[in-house]
């Protein structure tokens, strides 16, 4: 029987970082109240020459610097932070990368859930044809008004990672469990570049997706939650995958080890709220870990505010180790340039751009991808 799964998992971040600390100063916040109650310490912020497009051909170029093109035919783009009501921005990623002409590109849209949607739709494809590999991007930037108890909640980043046969990092089982239930907990409107979100009612929405989530996993023939090792969960802030483990842990009536979660924050404390990349971010925390996985099942909770909800788990493959990418990932959130607050704010300001007029950016940020301006209200891209 052929396994499917996640073969190969690269991260990226904007170029910028704000300190929480700086940003609860300015408030005259203890900052506590983000490092402790939030989980957070840092928020990735884009440069004027980044977006989603950027940071998500950053990740998916680290893939196929790796692994080639070959049998790639299908790239999905997970992302709700779109740029476009009509063209998928993965049709950005397949130029700068110069992909064949033979490559499906779709983009898919739920809030922080549908990179969770795009493993499962990559796992189908692969079934139907084992030779086929799938490309998943998940890219967004999470964005609040300036001044509001969302703000410390923002980030940046991407994950790519390839979908296929006999994956060297993790295999995808077959039960899954999904949820969805219509609730105002947070969205966007067409009209604005930053969300709306109800704290409150999301957090209780999350919750109420975690358990009727597992409770359809578990009647699907998933595994009973003893024979989950680690616990990984959407990071909208670290501490609420640790509000949801808990939860968990009640719902089913057993007590769950917090280090069974921890584990997975080390990279969201860092880059803030990445909505669809957050929970694979997560993941890439665990699997780059001290912790050997070897055999260990992991699993995870996929949510998307509005609301759409998924527990599926996966089982790490011997040999993972040389598949991770650790130290990569290190080196690239430690390459960020620290911003003060008054340069984040105008960076954040900066969003609110009219497309009928034409502007050229100039490229400033080190990666290799830049968003170059409008002309003619579309959007142009540049590789160095």
């Amino acid at each position: 029987m052929t396994t499917i799964g996640i073969h190969d998992l690269a991260v990226a971040t904007a170029s910028h970082v704000v300190e929480l600390d700086d940003l609860a100063a300015r408030a005259d916040i203890d900052p506590a109240k983000f490092r402790i109650g939030l989980g957070q310490e840092q928020m990735s912020t884009p440069g004027l020459d980044e977006d989603i497009v950027t940071m998500g051909a950053a990740a998916a170029q680290r893939i196929i610097d790796r692994h080639g093109v070959d049998g790639i035919r299908t790239l999905f783009f997970a992302t709700e932070t779109g740029i476009d009501q009509s063209r998928a921005a993965g049709v950005h990623v397949h130029e700068l990368l110069g992909l064949p002409r033979s490559v499906r590109v779709v983009e898919l849209k739920q809030a922080c859930y549908s990179a969770t949607a795009a493993l499962q739709a990559a796992a189908g494809l692969i079934a139907r044809n084992p030779d086929e590999r799938v490309l998943v991007i998940a890219s967004d930037v999470a964005r609040y008004e300036l001044d509001t108890a969302a703000e410390p909640t923002q980030g940046a980043g991407a994950v790519a990672f390839l979908v296929s046969a006999e994956p060297a990092l993790a295999v995808l089982e077959t039960a899954a469990g999904v949820y969805t239930a219509e609730v105002d907990d947070f969205w966007r409107p067409n009209d604005s570049v930053t969300a709306v979100v109800d704290g409150k009612l999301s957090v209780s929405a999350y919750l109420d997706g975690v358990a009727g989530a597992w409770d359809d996993y578990r009647s699907r023939g998933g595994v009973d939650i003893d024979q989950i090792d680690w616990f990984c969960h959407h990071q909208p802030f670290t501490k609420m995958a640790v509000k949801a483990h808990r939860a968990l842990g009640q719902h089913v009536g057993v007590e769950l080890d917090p280090e069974l979660v921890t584990a997975t924050t080390g990279y969201n404390r860092r880059i803030g709220n990445s909505y669809t990349a957050s929970l694979y971010i997560a993941l890439a925390a665990l699997l780059d870990g001290e912790n050997d996985l070897t055999g260990s099942r992991i699993g995870l909770f996929s949510y998307g505010s509005g609301s759409v909800s998924e527990f599926f788990t996966l089982v790490v493959q011997p040999g993972y180790r040389e598949a991770t990418r650790g130290a990569e990932t290190e080196a690239i959130l430690a390459a960020r340039t620290a911003v003060d607050v008054p340069t984040y704010r105008e960076l954040h300001d900066a969003t609110h751009r009219d497309s009928t007029v034409d502007v050229e950016i100039a490229a400033a940020s080190p990666g290799p991808f830049h968003f170059a301006g409008l002309a003619g209200r579309a959007r142009r891209y540049t590789r160095d």
